[in-house]
């Protein structure tokens, strides 16, 4: 190569070098301050697709676990009351055997009585009032078979979405709850005047006490429908929880910088960095040498 003074080439070509090695030495830099492969699109445009659309399935997936843990504790509530119910049937049906039997007279079975029509008032009270967030539970509310979305209140049975689609199979079911009002069941003057609503007569008590197994046996029946939909929304729930982990696994490995394999990626390029710093320097200093063969 020809000793020359306006272009000094070598001196080109290690200023290209430092800023390919600079270049390298940013990238590193902001990886390893971030924690993240994947900073911006030009550093892997595939993987910044996919990462994304990851994140969002991780953040569904998170809400529709807080979504299923909702729907649990909206069961739990409306079993609760239910419990609460059981008891008042229970002492309903035993009132019923008590003035079954013939030691009792006429007023003593009409005190019987109203202690019995005060049992089927509170279990219409407490199936008209238990709620939860403002969605009342067994009353009727959700005791329909369909369900609408489409009004800016929802109608039927109550939809539990969880899933990161919009599929039927695999993103929702429905939690179903029939009425469980006092004449739901078949107890109390709101049912009629027939067998179950009093037992003011000896006659009345005992043609109620069939009418009471039956109360309790369809009240077993709601609360053993939400006894399965308990299990199967905290089975749900566990099938999530692992969805979720593996998602945030598979996004970590495609987002996440190799801090090990990075920080030799950085050391490299500061040596290069520092060498190619250094040659520049030598490389701008060559050009004087045609200084002492003109002088």
């Amino acid at each position: 190569m020809a000793l020359v003074i306006n272009n000094n080439l070598m001196a080109m070509n290690a200023a290209r070098n430092l800023g390919s090695s600079f270049g390298a030495l940013e990238t590193s830099t902001r990886r390893l301050s971030s924690g993240m492969r994947i900073t911006q699109s030009s550093d892997d445009a595939a993987g910044l697709a996919v990462r994304e659309l990851m994140r969002a399935d991780i953040t569904s997936l998170n809400q529709g676990i807080r979504n299923a843990n909702d729907a649990i504790s909206l069961i739990q509530t409306a079993d609760g009351a239910l419990g609460v119910i059981d008891e008042k049937l229970i002492r309903m049906k035993e009132l019923a055997m008590q003035a079954s039997t013939g030691t009792y007279n006429s007023d003593q079975r009409l005190i019987i009585d109203s202690e019995y029509q005060a049992m089927a008032s509170e279990i219409t009270r407490i199936a008209n009032s238990t709620d939860f967030n403002g969605i009342y539970l067994l009353n009727g509310n959700l005791s329909s078979s369909t369900h609408s979305g489409a009004g800016l209140k929802a109608s039927g049975q109550l939809k539990v979405h969880f899933g990161t689609g919009n599929d039927s199979s695999e993103d929702y079911y429905y939690i179903q709850i029939d009425t469980s009002t006092a004449s739901a069941l078949g107890v109390g003057l709101g049912a009629g005047t027939g067998a179950g609503a009093s037992i003011s007569t000896q006659a009345l008590a005992q043609q109620s006490l069939d009418v009471l197994s039956n109360a309790i046996i369809s009240k077993d029946k709601i609360r053993a429908n939400l006894g399965a939909l308990q299990n199967r929304l905290e089975n749900t729930v566990t099938v999530l929880e692992i969805q979720a982990e593996n998602v945030q696994a598979a996004e970590s490995r495609i987002s996440d910088v190799d801090v090990a394999s990075e920080m030799t990626e950085f050391v490299r390029n500061q040596i290069k960095t520092q060498a190619a710093v250094s040659m520049l320097s030598q490389a701008n200093s060559l050009p004087r040498m045609a200084l002492s063969l003109i002088g």
